[in-house]
């Protein structure tokens, strides 16, 4: 199996090209591609700055600049990048327009949304800037549904990365590209070479920059809703040169195309993310304990976990961020098979109601006035999440103050953060008084720690795939005790 040795991951380059907020070129509609306005990401009230563009070949992107017949389609790229082309295939990159909780995120919420309110107008086409990035340049925009199998449906291709060539922020959002579309191809090497198109070096191409691009966001209410490059580059990894694809691509032996020289460390464009379940195992280290080995029934045992967030780079979870749920859940098994839940013990942080599983709790209800749905309350904020459970989140307030997942018309999310940084480690505490029909003999005592990339209850309320926001299990330890 292909396999850095790095030991970090850094999520998710595959699916956090999943974002549906605001473009920078959608919320200023503008198309001077000289220069741009760069909003500060401490608070809506600084002044903007203007930049003077890198030197680097091509323009600032803007709306309608190309039309789709400008792009080469990704099967003819197939055509010579077999391997790459088929991976690519299967990846988010490829998925992004057309995968079912995007398309129902800007088509149900985002567009009828921005059709109705003035301040949020931009995320109709600024959404389509990092998930249909060929229909915002061709002007396609708002485009068709997937359904209608237009060339919005080619996502993330590789016209797209390979003709990107900077960016008109030092640090990007918002879709800030500067891009050169024509027969030149930008890549991290210097010794390409191609019969087909021409090749040129970019030492933009494989940079952190590049991801950051559409993988950090800026709402129109002026707060960051994706800030995955900004969560590295002031953090651990960056400081050790450890970049995005170090993590998200893996390398191997191989040819990028026919004919092409062979290469040991071949980018692998499979972009894993959250999506996929073998690169989110152990993303967690846990480590349980409890005070005493043996216990008598009535008898209070205390346990702690410690859990440890060692292989991404960033904030975890990170990305669309409003709407990743990661959550411990701790059960007791006794010798006749009785189960217990155990509930966290809260310790009175500001905003610490948002991190305990409740399930009378609801949120989510601004989607009721966005679809027309008359006496909407809201859905359940944790969805699934058993009662008590620890949460690690960041919640996404809008302008009423409400927990929402649209992350266009988030207002603030700075009110807790109870997410892991880098190389952080968290510690959480649980006070079981065993109850008296806890059968004798050894009890086992679970720590899981899950991750789902919507609420279950967002999930449900769509008829989302159930393999989109099924739980998956990231980290996990166990401990066992006697009861006489």
């Amino acid at each position: 199996m292909l396999k850095n040795t790095l030991l970090i991951k850094m999520l998710p380059l595959a699916a956090l090209v999943v974002v549906f907020g605001s473009s920078a070129i959608g919320c200023t509609d503008t198309k001077d591609p000289t220069t741009t306005t760069t909003q500060q990401p401490t608070t809506t009230s600084q002044a903007p700055t203007t930049t003077t563009l890198p030197d680097v070949p091509g323009e600032a992107v803007y709306e309608g600049m190309y039309t789709y017949d400008d792009f080469k389609k990704p099967e003819t790229c197939g055509i010579c990048h077999q391997t790459i082309y088929s991976n690519w295939q299967e990846t988010l990159m490829a998925k992004s327009f057309v995968h079912t909780w995007d398309d129902v995120e800007y088509f149900e919420l985002a567009l009828p949304h921005a059709m109705e309110l003035d301040k949020v107008s931009g995320v109709k086409s600024g959404c389509i800037s990092c998930h249909g990035p060929l229909a915002f340049l061709s002007g396609d925009i708002p485009p068709s549904r997937p359904s209608a199998n237009t060339r919005a449906n080619e996502g993330v291709s590789c016209e797209m990365c390979h003709s990107i060539t900077g960016s008109t922020e030092a640090e990007p959002f918002n879709f800030s590209a500067i891009m050169d579309l024509g027969d030149t191809k930008y890549g991290p090497r210097d010794d390409s070479r191609s019969s087909f198109h021409n090749t040129a070096y970019s030492e933009f191409h494989g940079s952190p920059e590049q991801c950051a691009i559409c993988h950090d966001e800026q709402s129109p209410y002026g707060a960051w809703v994706k800030e995955t490059y900004r969560e590295w580059s002031g953090g651990y990894y960056a400081d050790q040169g450890t970049v995005c694809i170090d993590c998200h691509m893996e390398t191997t032996s191989g040819v990028a195309g026919m004919g092409g020289q062979q290469r040991d460390d071949l980018a692998v464009h499979t972009f894993y993310g959250p999506h996929n379940n073998e690169f989110m195992a152990n993303t967690m280290q846990l480590t349980a304990s409890a005070d005493t080995q043996q216990a008598s029934k009535g008898n209070e045992v205390n346990l702690s976990v410690d859990i440890y967030s060692g292989e991404c780079g960033h904030s975890f979870p990170s990305g669309s961020s409003e709407e990743r749920m990661l959550w411990l859940e701790v059960w007791a098994t006794d010798s006749a098979g009785n189960t217990f839940h155990l509930p966290v013990n809260t310790t009175g942080f500001d905003g610490e109601e948002y991190t305990v599983a409740d399930s009378s709790a609801l949120a989510y209800s601004d989607i009721g006035p966005i679809m027309g749905l008359d006496n909407f309350e809201g859905l359940s904020r944790d969805g699934n999440v058993p009662d008590g459970a620890r949460i690690f989140r960041r919640p996404f307030l809008n302008p009423d103050g409400e927990m929402t997942v649209c992350q266009w018309y988030t207002a603030s999310n700075t009110a807790v953060d109870y997410r892991f940084a880098p190389r952080e480690t968290k510690q959480e505490s649980y006070t079981w008084q065993l109850p008296q029909n806890v059968a004798s003999g050894e009890v086992k005592i679970d720590f899981n720690m899950y991750f789902s990339t919507v609420p279950s209850s967002v999930g449900d309320f769509f008829e989302l795939p159930e393999h989109d926001y099924a739980p998956k299990i990231v980290g996990s330890d166990s401990i066992t005790i006697n009861v006489n």
